[in-house]
């Protein structure tokens, strides 16, 4: 009696509980065929988890195809057509090598199928064709749903958004995490630094792997974090009928700190290392003054020279101060969303006219004099602007401290890019300079601090609070 050796294939798209179910099912039923049929099974090929459609290989269909060329069997045992191919390419393949082997196909679902004849080539053709046929009637169907769904505001289905249910509802841990790090990025944090401070603090991820930058970066873009209906990557217009876990206004400026060319070459910082490095002012030109020399702030033009770590103690001792006093919510202006859009465009114009300084520069097109000069102007007007946006923004970049319970003691735990952010908001540091040869702080010498829109400076504070050392 001759032997008939065959190969049982096996697969399924999508295996969603991770136990191959489905194979299960296909080899159970498969194998009760191959018993009938007295025939011995050379090799059990799966694929689990794998799409036939697409055009990713298959290792399991690849191995099928070897054993074919090779004449190691003559019958191919699969659950359905389907299973075994549902894109023309992979029709091809199966069929030439199948005419030149005289293979046939046994079907779970369905007939025997003789490659070997043209009749048979014709059959397996026309069923092939017909699976593809119904895959993208699916597609238009999932197609036209999905666009629907965005039409209407709700969510998409699928793979859920972390911090959200599929439907949408709020997972307040998981949006916990997203608030923070859309709070600590607007602040200045980096993306790498967000990885990492994700790992350190053990946040998992939704699939359990390990925080990236590039992971980081796409909950930021992600428009529906701020409410808004989003179809095939872009924002439809209309509201989602989710509940936003940020501010439009702080995805925006997310957005466009995003988008600044200058991330990409790294012209730009992504975040600061000293408290008041480029916040802290120069009470004489009221240029943004730089760490200098390990434990300085000098003004660039070299009018002003502090001590860090004694200004540093002196601005954290006075906001404490003022954090704790019960009218904190009423020195926070309510945020205007016209005049931060207002203020988002200025500070685009104002990016790309220093852009522009600099590639003209660059280009040799302004001497270094030129340079300075319309650099120094357009980074004061930057500088503004963007102190403005922070004040009108604070509920979303600080919402963290301003908005807690005990806002001294989240100010005490909050990052450095956080803490600045406050700053930013409740005042405006300036640095004059001290007298010569005295070695303790006087707080008058920051005679030109003050509060936003307050016009005692801090002097006059530091007096009236009873905090004179």
């Amino acid at each position: 009696m001759t032997t008939t050796y065959a190969a049982l294939y096996l697969r399924q798209s999508r295996d969603f509980t991770g136990e191959g179910l489905a194979i299960e099912r296909q080899e159970g039923e498969a194998q009760g065929l191959i018993e009938r049929r007295a025939w011995t099974v050379r090799e059990v090929l799966r694929d689990n988890d794998v799409s036939a459609a697409g055009k990713k290989k298959r290792p399991g269909f690849e191995r099928l195809l070897e054993l074919i060329e090779r004449r190691e069997i003559s019958v191919v045992v699969a659950w359905d057509l389907t299973r075994l191919t549902r894109n023309a390419r992979d029709t091809l393949r199966l069929l030439e090598a199948g005419e030149a082997a005289g293979i046939t196909l046994a079907l779970v679902r369905g007939s025997d199928i003789d490659l070997s004849t043209p009749a048979g080539r014709l059959t397996a053709s026309v069923l092939a064709a017909v699976a593809r046929h119904e895959i993208e009637q699916k597609a238009d169907r999932q197609r036209a749903a999905a666009a629907q769904r965005a039409d209407q505001g709700r969510p998409p289905l699928g793979v859920r958004l972390t911090g959200y249910t599929v439907a949408g509802d709020v997972i307040e841990e998981e949006a916990v995490t997203v608030r923070t790090l859309f709070s600590r990025f607007a602040a200045g944090d980096s993306l790498k630094g967000l990885a990492a401070w994700l790992t350190e603090t053990g946040v998992p991820t939704r699939h359990g792997g390990r925080w990236i930058a590039s992971t980081v970066q796409g909950i930021l873009r992600n428009p529906r974090y701020a409410g808004r209906a989003v179809y095939q990557g872009q924002t439809t217009g209309k509201p989602g009928a989710w509940p936003a876990l940020v501010e439009p206004e702080v995805f925006d400026q997310v957005a466009a700190r995003l988008a600044d060319p200058r991330r990409a070459t790294n012209r730009m910082g992504t975040d600061r290392k000293h408290l008041g490095a480029g916040l802290f002012r120069c009470a004489v030109c009221d240029r943004p003054c730089s760490s200098f020399s390990g434990h300085r702030y000098r003004c660039p033009d070299a009018h002003v020279m502090r001590s860090r770590p004694q200004v540093d103690e002196f601005v954290i001792t006075l906001v404490r101060a003022r954090l704790a006093r019960p009218d904190l919510g009423d020195l926070l202006p309510q945020v205007d969303n016209e005049e931060v859009a207002r203020l988002n465009a200025e500070i685009g114009r104002l990016e790309g006219r220093v852009r522009r300084i600099e590639e003209d520069y660059d280009a040799e097109l302004i001497d270094g004099r030129r340079y300075k000069v319309a650099t120094e102007k357009a980074s004061a007007e930057l500088a503004a602007a963007r102190a403005a946006r922070a004040r009108l923004t604070a509920p979303g970049a600080a919402s963290g401290v301003l908005a807690a319970d005990d806002p001294v003691a989240a100010f005490d735990a909050a990052p450095l890019m956080i803490r600045r952010a406050v700053i930013e908001a409740l005042c405006v540091v300036r640095l004059a300079s001290a007298p010569r040869g005295r070695k303790t702080f006087d707080p008058w010498t920051l005679g030109a601090s003050r509060w936003t829109d307050d016009p005692m400076t801090w002097a006059e504070h530091w007096e009236a609070e009873g905090l004179a050392a």
